[in-house]
C-alpha cells in the first residue's frame, strides 16, 4: 500500500509520536495504547521496537492520556487517514473500537489486539499474554495464601469497560466459588480507570469503608502500585495483604519492604514483540490470522494461532510469572 508520507508526518507531529518517516515502500504499524505514561506500555513498545529493526518496518505509536474510548478512536482515525498497513491496539472498550477498526479493516489495514481484546467482528488476531483463566486464578490463590484463607478481599481494577480486565475478574469468582476458599469473602470491586490518582483514592475508600479487610486484588500495573503506595501511606503493612499485576521495576520497593510479599505479569516487552510478528505476517500475506495457522516469532520461536472456543482465532505468548522478594532483585531492572 502507498503511503501519503505528508498525512504520516503530520500525524506524528500532532500526536508526538515517532519522529522518523518510513520509506514509500516499507510497512507502517500503528500502535495504539491503553494510557500515555504507563510503564506497561512504554515497555509493550520497547518490543515493537525490536520487532521492528529485525523485521525493517516502521511504528507510530500513541494512547490517550485518560484511557479513554474516544481518544482510542481519534487515534486509530489518523492512523487510518495516514494509510497505515496494520493497526496493532490494546482496547479500553472491546466493543467501542468496533466500528471505527471495522472501518479500517475495509480499508484493508490489518488489525491486531493485543494485552487487551477487540471484539472478534472488530479485528483479525488477538494476542492475549497468557490464559484469562490462570490469569484469574493465580491471583486468588496467591491473595488466599497471603491471608490465610480467610477474611474479607476486595478486587481494585482498572476501567469497567476494559474486556481483560472484566474477563480476569470474571474468572477469580469463578475460583473464589470453590470449597477451599469459603470463609473467603469478596466485598466489592472499585475501578481505579489506570489513573494513579484515582486508584489511591480508591484505595484509600476501601481502607475507609472495610475496616477488617483482610487483601485486596489489582490487576492493573497501576492500581497494585497506587495500592501499595496507599497501604504503605496508612502503615497498614502486613494487615491489607495484597496482590496482582504488577511491574517489577514499579513494586521492587514494595516488594522489599513486605507491602506485595507476591504478584504477577507476564512480559510487555514479549507481547509487543509478538503482536508485531502478526501484524507483519498478517499485512505480508504469510497468514491470515485464523485459527490453526503458525508463525515465526523471532526469538519466541514458532507462535500458533487457537480457538478460543467460540470460534475466533487468538494466540498466546507465555504464562503469568510469581514475583516476590526472592527474586525481584533479579528483575526490577528489566522492566
Amino acid at each position: 500500500m502507498r503511503k501519503v508520507l505528508s498525512l504520516v508526518l503530520a500525524l506524528m507531529l500532532a500526536l508526538g509520536c515517532f519522529a522518523a518517516m518510513a520509506e514509500a515502500d516499507q510497512i507502517v504499524i500503528g500502535v495504539v495504547y491503553k494510557q500515555t505514561g504507563n510503564p506497561f506500555f512504554e515497555a509493550a513498545v520497547r518490543g515493537f521496537e525490536e520487532a521492528a529493526a529485525e523485521l525493517g518496518f516502521a511504528i507510530i505509536h500513541n494512547g490517550p492520556a485518560d484511557s479513554s474510548n474516544e481518544g482510542q478512536i481519534q487515534i486509530i482515525e489518523g492512523f487510518i487517514d495516514s494509510e497505515v498497513d496494520a493497526i496493532a491496539v490494546s482496547a479500553n472498550d472491546a466493543a467501542g473500537l468496533v466500528n471505527v477498526l471495522k472501518k479500517a479493516m475495509e480499508k484493508g489495514i490489518k488489525v491486531v489486539s493485543w494485552d487487551s481484546a477487540v471484539l472478534p467482528e472488530g479485528r483479525n488476531l488477538n494476542i492475549d499474554p497468557s490464559v484469562a483463566a490462570n490469569i484469574g486464578r493465580v491471583q486468588v490463590e496467591e491473595i488466599a495464601k497471603q491471608i490465610g484463607y480467610e477474611g474479607k478481599i476486595a478486587i481494585l481494577s482498572a476501567g469497567a469497560t476494559m474486556d481483560n480486565q472484566n474477563t480476569w475478574i470474571a474468572y477469580m469468582k469463578e475460583e473464589l466459588a470453590k470449597e477451599e476458599y469459603a470463609k473467603i469473602e469478596l466485598v466489592t470491586t472499585v475501578y481505579g480507570d489506570d489513573l494513579t490518582d484515582k486508584s489511591y483514592q480508591e484505595m484509600q475508600a476501601l481502607i475507609d469503608t472495610y475496616p477488617d479487610l483482610k487483601g485486596v486484588i489489582s490487576p492493573t500495573t497501576v492500581g497494585i502500585a497506587a495500592a501499595a503506595s496507599c497501604i504503605q501511606d496508612n502503615d497498614l503493612t502486613g494487615v491489607i495483604k495484597l496482590t496482582g499485576l504488577g511491574l517489577p521495576s514499579e513494586m521492587a520497593e514494595y516488594i522489599t519492604a513486605g507491602v506485595c510479599e507476591g504478584m504477577y505479569l507476564w512480559n510487555p516487552i514479549d507481547l509487543g514483540y509478538c503482536a508485531a510478528y502478526a501484524s507483519v505476517g498478517m499485512v505480508k500475506g504469510e497468514i491470515a490470522g485464523t485459527i490453526g495457522e503458525t508463525f515465526e516469532a523471532g526469538r519466541l520461536g514458532v507462535i500458533e494461532i487457537y480457538d478460543d472456543g467460540a470460534g475466533n482465532p487468538f494466540t498466546i505468548v507465555g504464562d503469568p510469572y510469581n514475583f516476590t522478594a526472592e527474586n525481584i532483585e533479579d528483575w526490577k531492572n528489566v522492566y
